[in-house]
């Protein structure tokens, strides 16, 4: 026994250390079905570095903002996503980072259906999702509401136009845009789905920064804000699943 007992000891120290599932903090019952679908087997480490920012009540449940803040784990980035667990269309956005000039910092406005926890993970270059979450309280209906932007006249010939700038924060610069688009998500009545689904942020020759995979959770005229380092400009394309494609330059 004495040696069987030793060579399971050699044994066990050759292997690399097994990760631990983590219990989730909030204990949700969509906690496990999110994770599967949206973060596979990968392993997940629920990190308070990971700041979900939100209002803790939603006064327009229609334009909720969010800011994802992953700039406090200090190591390189590969992907951030985000969704809304109780929402009829959870997933809100998926960032893939491919120049370290991008800040793990993301700013949207979304809808939301009903009080719902919003969720964060950010996956480093160890293959670990870090999680992040915030709960949003509201009145709820903001995913079925009708769209302020159809009803407004003339929003066909706007559609794409983007407004925004570019502020300098120091050592990075905070880019801040806003994009006419009315992101139907195809849950109100004889309306389809219509919305911006892919963004690509690049530097000045071409190169990409991130590819920004969006989803019909993100709000009418949809903003967004990212963080870059170094100067120069950038261009940001646009496309919708209806294949527009709309360019800005910042």
């Amino acid at each position: 026994m004495f040696r069987v007992l030793c060579l399971l000891s050699l044994l066990l120290v050759g292997l690399p250390a097994m990760a631990v599932e983590e219990v989730d903090p909030l204990n949700s019952p969509m906690w496990e079905f999110h994770r599967q679908r949206l973060l596979g087997a990968a392993p997940v480490h629920f990190d308070e570095r990971v700041r979900v920012q939100a209002p803790p009540f939603a006064e327009d449940s229609r334009q909720v903002p969010i800011e994802i803040d992953a700039r406090a784990l200090e190591r390189p980035v590969q992907r951030m996503l985000a969704w809304a667990e109780l929402n009829p269309i959870s997933h809100i956005f998926t960032l893939h980072a491919e120049s370290e000039r991008l800040l793990p910092f993301l700013a949207v406005r979304i809808r939301v259906e009903q009080a719902t926890l919003i969720r964060a993970a950010v996956q480093t270059e160890d293959g670990v999702w870090h999680v992040g979450s915030t709960h949003v309280e509201a009145a709820g209906g903001g995913c079925t509401a009708p769209s302020v932007v159809r009803a407004q006249p003339g929003w066909e010939q706007r559609l794409g136009q983007v407004l925004g700038g570019r502020y300098p924060q120091g050592d990075f610069d905070r880019l801040r845009l806003s994009v006419s688009h009315p992101m139907d998500n195809g849950l109100v009545g004889g309306i389809p789905e219509f919305y911006l689904e892919s963004a690509e942020l690049r530097d000045p020759e071409g190169q990409r920064l991130a590819l920004l995979e969006l989803f019909p959770a993100v709000s009418e005229n949809p903003t967004l804000g990212f963080e870059l380092r170094g100067g120069g400009k950038a261009e940001l394309l646009l496309r919708d699943n209806n294949g527009n494609e709309f360019e800005a330059e910042l």
